[in-house]
């Protein structure tokens, strides 16, 4: 562990040696900018912090002096235009790497950052200035995104005045970033910022409504430790490969918090369209040590020839964000000799469950409890679910007092809301799993994806995770259609390889298959086949569209499914 982990991390082992517990030591003035970032760069100045690939393919390597400096510039000219502690900044910045400059400046500030999709509309962000005042927007140079910027502070102009920044060029209203930063010191003196002031402000879609605003305070940065050393596995002066637009809760999870507390530099890739050969040759000729990516990406790594690539300096690989097929972890091994971990956590939380570095990753067990967490699975009525009963994940307050670090502290403008995923003195995840004999825990879905039928209770992941196994899907989504008889009867959306049909043969095929490898009452008993499916802005299919859309032709049809 580097300095900064014993400093306010302590590990408790069992007698057998395993990792039992975490805690944390939470100074009540701490700020990752200063404690962190500063701390590293006046003793280890020269350690690699970033490794950056741009859009025209040039590499460029910076230290933590150069992000100590960027950043403390980056807050003197924020703090010029009136930026102050407590103030909330947009950061729509896709994979620029003055994304990692601008953060930090805004934890030394002690402002609110929130980070943004590049794929929001106008209309996205016209109600985030609004619902959370937003004093400033420090975006990309595009011109999609700054269209949208435009649109939507012309909309708002007249009651929310937004200070606008580009990271480059001579745009019409707004400050080039680069060319401000240079203007400025940096030297930045450390601001009064105490560890329970929100640091982070997260938009994130729920299954209807308005996005919930999720807030995150100043000890959030802590619980990543155990995510990049726990889990991720980097290694100090290592380099770690998280595929995640800056815009996601997915990005603290793996380009910047626990990877630098635990000594690791980040790869960062700017890239418009994702091609998986890019991807593949970055970690061959940067010498990635770590990786982590949501399944869909290995999905599409494993259509290249990845055996033709020198992939010696991975040792970890770990995935998120949406349920991993269990034939795409079994091929990833079989052609490279490395396993993939899976970890599950929310935007809310650090990660709560996970296969930690040194454990076997069987079927598809989405691990233990996080050593920082303690969990339950809950039924119905609120008692404890037995092994192998499916039941909703709740986190308990450490030692029956105290929400734990890393599960965030409120929803913005919404108390009702927090208070009801807080009820009973726990946080209920919305999430419905189970528990072996073992005590490895499976995820089955969200409470809102179990799909009812016939008075059965079907977990989505279970049947997808079958018809994954068919030579002929490339990617498939399960969800709940409404029946006349059955409540619900099960659905498969499917998106398939290139060279098969979509027609009646194959879809009974499917169904078949499905029938031959689990009850009787799970198979899809309608089939339909995609171009591509729905998703939402952080990349995870999206069952709740899904749902939505087939509603409407219902709606419009007047008929039902028997």
């Amino acid at each position: 562990m580097t300095d900064i982990c014993e400093k306010y991390v302590r590990d408790e082992y069992s007698a057998d040696g395993k990792l039992e517990r975490v805690w944390f030591d939470l100074p009540d003035n701490f700020n990752f900018g200063y404690d962190v970032v500063d701390h590293i760069a006046k003793n280890e100045p020269q350690k690699r912090a970033i490794v950056f690939k741009s859009l025209k393919g040039d590499v460029t390597e910076y230290s933590f002096e150069d992000v100590s400096k960027k950043s403390s510039r980056i807050a003197n000219m924020l703090m010029e235009q009136g930026i102050k502690r407590g103030d909330k900044v947009m950061l729509i910045l896709k994979r620029r790497v003055e994304y990692w400059f601008a953060t930090v400046a805004l934890h030394k500030l002690g402002a609110v950052s929130i980070p943004t999709s590049n794929m929001v509309s106008h209309t996205d962000i016209s109600y985030r200035i609004k619902e959370a005042d937003i004093k400033c927007i420090i975006c990309a140079d595009d011109d999609h995104i700054c269209g949208c910027v435009d649109k939507a502070i012309e909309a708002v102009k007249d009651t929310h005045p937004v200070i606008k920044y580009i990271t480059k060029g001579d745009r019409e209203g707004y400050f080039d970033l680069n060319k401000e930063m240079e203007k400025a010191s940096d030297v930045f003196a450390r601001q009064d910022t105490k560890i329970s002031d929100i640091m982070l402000l997260y938009f994130t879609s729920g299954t209807t409504g308005e996005p919930k605003a999720v807030l995150h305070d100043f000890g959030y940065p802590l619980s990543h430790i155990v995510t990049a050393r726990n889990w991720h596995g980097v290694m100090d002066n290592g380099l770690h490969f998280a595929i995640a637009d800056s815009g996601w809760a997915k990005s603290a999870w793996g380009k910047i918090y626990g990877q630098w507390m635990c000594g690791s530099a980040v790869m960062v890739y700017d890239y418009e369209q994702f091609y998986a050969n890019e991807i593949l040759g970055i970690i061959e000729n940067c010498k990635v040590n770590t990786f982590c990516a949501p399944p869909t990406i290995y999905k599409y790594l494993l259509r290249e020839e990845i055996e033709n690539y020198d992939l010696s300096s991975l040792k970890q690989a770990t995935t998120a964000g949406e349920p991993m097929p269990i034939e795409i972890m079994k091929q990833f091994k079989e052609r490279t000799g490395i396993q993939i971990r899976i970890g599950f956590g929310q935007t809310e939380t650090a990660m709560i469950t996970g296969i930690l570095t040194g454990e076997e990753q069987h079927l598809d067990c989405i691990g233990k409890p996080s050593p920082m967490y303690r969990t339950r699975v809950i039924d119905e009525d609120g008692n404890e679910a037995k092994a192998g009963e499916p039941g909703e994940l709740v986190i308990l307050p450490h030692d029956g007092k105290g929400y734990p670090v890393g599960v965030f502290v409120g929803y913005f403008k919404d108390e009702k809301m927090y208070a009801n995923v807080w009820r009973n003195g726990v946080y209920h995840t919305n999430d419905k799993v189970y528990y072996d004999e073992n005590g490895d825990i499976y995820f089955v879905g969200r409470t809102d994806d179990v799909i009812k039928s016939s008075g059965y209770r079907i977990g989505p992941v279970e049947v997808e995770n079958i018809i994954m196994k068919h030579p002929a899907v490339f990617e498939c989504a399960v969800t709940g259609y409404p029946s006349e008889t059955r409540g619900n009867i099960v659905k498969a959306s499917i998106v398939l390889h290139k060279g098969y049909s979509p027609d009646k043969k194959l879809k009974v095929e499917i169904q078949d298959f499905v029938k031959e490898r689990t009850a009787m009452y799970k198979y899809p008993r309608k089939v339909e086949f995609y171009d591509e499916l729905p998703k939402t802005v952080s990349g995870k299919i999206s069952r709740e569209q899904i749902r939505r859309k087939d509603l409407e032709e219902i709606a419009k049809s007047g008929k039902k499914n028997k």
